[in-house]
């Protein structure tokens, strides 16, 4: 799967699991997220998911996973 294949709702999707996901578990991997998820999503959506998760944490301050980088 093309990342240029994605649709507008297929985003979404993935940015809402994440946020989600990222909510109840907030020091959590991304090693985890895609082991909790990826089987929601095409297999070659890794990347793209670890992405939104990191975009995630980019724009939520103060979470746990920040202060592990």
């Amino acid at each position: 799967m093309r990342f240029s294949e994605d649709t507008p709702a297929d985003l979404e999707r993935g940015r809402t699991t994440v946020a989600e996901w990222r909510e109840q578990n907030p020091a959590a991997t991304e090693e985890q997220l895609i082991a909790a998820l990826g089987s929601q999503f095409h297999p070659d959506y890794g990347p793209v998911l670890r992405a939104m998760l990191f975009r995630y944490d980019q724009d939520h301050p103060g979470s746990p996973a920040q202060d592990r980088r």
